[in-house]
């Protein structure tokens, strides 16, 4: 069994558009409004842009960039997986942890639009090396962002490991 810190930083992690792994170039999912509704998602910046955090973040897991988890996470941050749940500093702590990420893919992300709070569900697919040899999890993943003074931070993170 994986340690919870390896766990969440494995989990909130999207691709670079160097390694070419997100799945951005493909049309954007519909949105779910306030309402519940199924709309398109807006195109302006500021509704898009939790989305390429959600990449820098996996850029950042592969990196084992303990920097950009600082800019990303919120003060206050949360992240619960399963019976566990750890802060920011937790999390900061765990990004260089014993498992090694080679290659993470966000697929079938979804926005769910309101206003200065967006989440974001999807799958992260991860593979990689860790202390048990190589791995290949999914996990079904729920991050909330809030636009902070001007910019999006991440406030909190759920997920889950997707039984094989």
């Amino acid at each position: 069994m994986r340690s919870p810190a390896i766990s969440f930083v494995l989990t909130i992690v999207v691709a670079s558009p160097a390694m070419a792994q997100s799945t951005r170039g493909a049309p954007p999912p519909p949105a779910t409004t306030q309402t519940g509704q199924t709309s398109s998602r807006p195109t302006s910046s500021s509704n898009l842009m939790p989305i390429r955090l959600e990449d820098q973040w996996t850029t950042a897991l592969v990196r084992r960039d303990a920097r950009a988890f600082d800019q990303l996470l919120a003060q206050n941050f949360v992240y619960t997986e399963n019976a566990t749940i750890m802060n920011r500093g937790d999390v900061i702590r765990s990004v260089n942890g014993p498992d090694r990420v080679e290659s993470a893919r966000n697929e079938g992300m979804r926005v769910h639009d309101f206003g200065d709070v967006q989440v974001i569900t999807g799958v992260l697919h991860l593979r990689g090396r860790g202390t048990r040899g190589t791995f290949d999890r999914r996990y079904q993943f729920t991050d909330t962002w809030q636009r902070r003074t001007g910019r999006w931070q991440i406030i909190a993170a759920q997920d889950y490991l997707i039984p094989k």
